[in-house]
């Protein structure tokens, strides 16, 4: 008899664990060692391997969460996508990546590719047909990213998926913002999961770090990779990551809630010109993210009107903190144009509709109440010192 899946929060908290066999103890052993006996042994360890005991426990893990086959822990988000990308990419091919991107993922695009003869396209939008009209006959890879960072757009997983198919392709994508919680791409088609796990993995604002998951087949091409660019994680790093993700379903579960009160404060504030975030009715992709999101996820993005000076805005808040990264237990807010996008050009910015005015919210596990009213006293704040005309 097949075994029944295990619940998420299961999955979270044993999936993966390693059992302390010398002292019975609740959490699993930390191996920091990274020299293992080579002889009469099953398994010949080396950390840049990826195959120490926690590196392995961890990734099996995270294979869980994802519904793949298995997946691998890398030093960072971007070492994870690179490594990937770098994986199926050869002189000669070329790679389909959506418009609507992380900063990082499409700095690398411009400015790494090139150099290994690899062309690519960027999509106009993100609607099946603007994937469709940049295939070339040397098309080898799909990359997408939804809920898109900073836009919350939502692309079509199981219609990129089909038609990846359709033409022999390989599909990726960047799963950050969703977090396994919300979204498993791997139950629509979609072939490599990717994850920054610094982010709702790690969820505590202290741990850098990057995940692939994947079928078996598909992970010995990027072990391969992986083993020579050398993008391993420390044991230590490793043990803190699988220790945070134990807590990831409920912590997650509390951030929608929170993202989902604030968009429907902000939609309605008369200080606040647009709200971005794939929950809301008054989203265009509110419909397409119901049907394959299991949340709606803890992010969202506004825009303060333009008389409102967003660097003050800043400066005001006591609670809500202007910091990088996101997906912390506290929340945070940054500029997009100063941080996650800088490496972008204005004008490449611009096509992606990511405005100066643009601010990024990453919802912690605060009271929304609380939220709220640290952002108004901003707001009152910032129209306080200005000077009447």
């Amino acid at each position: 008899m097949k075994t029944p899946k295990k619940g998420v929060n299961t999955i979270c908290a044993h999936v993966g664990e390693l059992k302390d066999k010398e002292f019975k103890g609740a959490v699993s052993p930390l191996y920091m060692s990274t020299s293992y006996e080579f002889e009469d042994v099953e398994v010949k360890r080396y950390p840049r391997y990826f195959n120490t005991p926690n590196q392995e426990a961890l990734g099996k893990k995270l294979a869980a969460l994802e519904n793949t086959e298995a997946a691998m822990i890398f030093g960072s988000g971007m070492a994870a996508i690179s490594t990937a990308l770098m994986s199926f990419l050869q002189a000669g091919d070329h790679v389909v990546f959506q418009q609507t991107l992380y900063g990082g993922t499409y700095n690398f695009a411009v400015t790494q590719l090139e150099k290994y003869g690899i062309s690519f396209s960027f999509t106009n939008g993100w609607g099946i047909p603007d994937f469709e009209k940049e295939i070339k006959p040397n098309t080898k890879v799909i990359f997408i990213e939804t809920p898109s960072n900073p836009l919350l757009t939502v692309t079509d997983l199981k219609g990129i998926a089909q038609l990846a198919k359709s033409r022999g392709l390989l599909t990726m994508i960047d799963n950050t913002f969703a977090s396994p919680i919300n979204q498993n791409p791997g139950n629509f088609g979609i072939d490599v999961v990717l994850h920054s796990a610094t982010k709702y993995m790690g969820g505590h604002s202290d741990i850098c770090a990057g995940v692939v998951a994947t079928s078996n087949e598909n992970m010995e091409k990027i072990f391969q990779t992986a083993i020579c660019f050398g993008g391993s994680l420390s044991d230590y790093t490793v043990w803190l990551l699988e220790r945070s993700i134990k807590t990831m379903g409920i912590r997650v579960k509390a951030q929608n809630e929170n993202a989902m009160k604030m968009a429907k404060y902000l939609s309605v504030s008369d200080d606040v010109e647009n709200v971005y975030y794939p929950g809301l009715e008054i989203h265009p992709d509110h419909d397409l993210a119901k049907s394959q999101m299991n949340g709606f996820g803890g992010m969202l993005s506004f825009e303060l009107h333009s008389g409102i000076d967003v660097s003050q805005f800043f400066k005001q808040l006591k609670l809500i903190k202007p910091s990088m990264s996101l997906a912390g237990i506290e929340s945070t807010v940054l500029s997009p144009t100063k941080t996650s996008h800088a490496l972008m050009s204005p004008g490449d910015r611009e096509k992606q509709g990511i405005k100066d005015s643009l601010i990024r919210f990453s919802l912690g596990i605060e009271e929304t109440e609380d939220l709220i009213q640290d952002i108004e006293q901003a707001i009152n704040q910032v129209k306080s010192m200005q000077v009447p005309a």
